[in-house]
């Protein structure tokens, strides 16, 4: 079962690679294509990035039933199936209706495709090996996203039309290639934490069980307000506030981008020996006094009186600190979510978390954007005030999780010190 295990992981890590590849390709020129390849406009271009968020908060709601009931394989290649239809018509479309259909039909399989990999890595990890798992599978998400947008770059040309239909057609066969690829996964079942309370009975897929719990519900809390605050902000209120508080300049803008991904790739595999022997809550925690620190560098930034070029240093500064925190949050949260999910309900609790954050996506840069152009001091004190709020709410969650939860590895420690010899026996006869 180990080595079954192995082999879907990687297969599974591939299929992350090639997804997050896909979507590099094209998602950072969809304004572009939209709005001035295409001659649609801006507001149909605006409407298109909504539509990709409406989507994702249509199906959310009934993707965690639908692994729940039918297992996240095959929702996961249903999801895979749809985007690539969305992402090829999107190529060939040419009125605004035909671009905002296929937009939803690659959005609602862009959202799916996120708690049923999570899942997939749930059913196919230990609590051992399962930060590691969702730590190699964020880092191979940016890797993928940072590749796929450097090629796509070279290849879009705005004056030639069929270099973005080329573009949406090779998202759509690397989509098409991870259906054959997960296609041949072998899913083994994944053992579940012993000692969480009020696990035991049958598992219902219903979110009146996922709403009474109430450890739960505070991690949703906390990944609202962590994905508000610093995801949401990214492409949005931030650039503006760089842009017209900070004076930076669009090169800038763009370094202080790849500081972010390249903070991620470095600091990833770093980070994660310190924070698999360390309480999750306080993990969460830090990271939000991480991210007040990167706010208070986005001040100096855009309201203090040094030089321009002390001024780009601090800005790029609170992205690559941003980018930390993400490294910190990515072997953390996930594995938190599977591990406070009933067994079987890993496809629910997955989903409701992705809803959560496609509220935070959709909120953040409608807040964020306005307040980071025209109000930069309160802007940068809100999203102080947020994240000094990460902190709080996450030392209030850790009081409502168990050890086996909030720490893994030691609750794992305490119980091999207790069996002793007869839990050596039990190992061996495994």
């Amino acid at each position: 079962m180990t080595r079954a295990r192995g082999v879907a992981m990687r297969r599974i890590h591939v299929g992350n690679a090639l997804s997050a590849f896909g979507l590099g390709f094209t998602v950072p020129y969809l304004y572009v294509y939209v709005a001035q390849v295409r001659g649609l406009g801006a507001m149909t271009a605006g409407f298109v990035l909504a539509v990709f968020a409406v989507a994702a908060l249509i199906v959310l709601p009934f993707a965690g039933r639908a692994i729940v009931r039918r297992g996240p394989l095959p929702v996961l290649l249903a999801a895979l199936a749809t985007a690539a239809l969305g992402a090829l018509s999107l190529g060939l479309a040419s009125t605004a209706t035909t671009v905002l259909l296929s937009a939803a039909a690659l959005g609602a399989g862009q959202a799916v495709m996120q708690p049923a990999l999570a899942t997939m890595i749930v059913d196919c990890s230990t609590s051992d090996t399962r930060s590691r798992a969702f730590a190699m599978q964020f880092f191979l998400q940016n890797l993928g996203l940072g590749v796929g947008g450097l090629i796509g770059g070279h290849l879009v040309d705005t004056t030639s039309a069929s270099s973005f239909t080329l573009l949406f057609a090779i998202e759509a066969a690397m989509f098409l290639l991870l259906v054959v690829v997960m296609a041949t996964v072998r899913m083994p079942h994944s053992p579940r934490i012993a000692d969480a309370p009020g696990r035991s009975g049958p598992a219902r897929s219903s979110w009146k069980q996922l709403l009474g719990d109430r450890a739960m519900v505070q991690l949703c809390v906390v990944g609202f307000v962590l994905f508000f605050a610093c995801y949401g902000q990214f492409e949005s209120g931030l650039a503006a506030y760089g842009v017209e508080a900070a004076g930076i300049s669009t090169s800038a803008l763009g370094t202080a981008l790849a500081a972010n991904t390249a903070m991620i790739v470095v600091a990833q595999f770093a980070v994660l020996r310190f924070v698999e022997r360390r309480r999750r809550s306080r993990v969460i925690a830090a990271v939000g006094l991480i991210w007040a620190v990167a706010w208070v560098a986005a001040g100096y930034a855009g309201l203090g009186h040094g030089s321009q070029e002390m001024a780009t240093a601090a800005f790029v500064s609170t992205y690559a600190l941003f980018g930390l925190g993400e490294a910190m949050l990515s072997p953390t949260v996930a594995p938190l979510v599977a591990d406070l999910a009933p067994a079987g309900l890993a496809g629910q609790y997955n989903s409701a978390f992705a809803l959560v954050k496609q509220l935070a996506l959709a909120v953040g840069p409608a807040v964020g954007g306005p307040m980071g152009a025209s109000l930069p001091g309160p802007y940068v004190v809100t999203f102080l005030v947020f994240s000094l709020g990460i902190t709080y709410l996450a030392v209030r969650l850790g009081r409502q999780l168990t050890a086996a939860q909030d720490q893994p590895w030691s609750a794992k420690s305490r119980v091999v010190a207790r069996g002793g010899a007869t839990a050596d026996h039990a190992q061996a006869r495994t």
